[in-house]
């Protein structure tokens, strides 16, 4: 999740992304998305492990800013929200 395009990012690993987001997006979600407004969802790898979601999630933590930039313009080159896409 980001607040704007190439602003803060945020990761995380949800077992309901639509609801966390949405919890994000209204303040009662995560502490560091309330502080830095992350109300935007950019990028988003669906697992069929929690086990493996959160090794990701750890992957991802560690990579460099530019590497997650990368990533996400791979595959959301105009860093638009896909929050309508996963809630639909």
């Amino acid at each position: 999740m980001t607040n704007r395009r190439h602003g803060v990012l945020y990761t995380g690993v949800t077992a309901d992304i639509a609801a966390r987001v949405t919890q994000n997006r209204t303040g009662k979600g995560s502490a560091f998305c309330r502080r830095y407004n992350c109300v935007r969802l950019v990028l988003e790898e669906p697992h069929d492990s929690i086990d493996y979601a959160i090794a990701r999630e750890k992957v991802l933590k560690s990579w460099k800013r530019a590497w997650k930039i990368e990533s996400i313009e791979a595959s959301n080159p105009e860093w638009d929200d896909l929050y309508d896409r996963i809630n639909g």
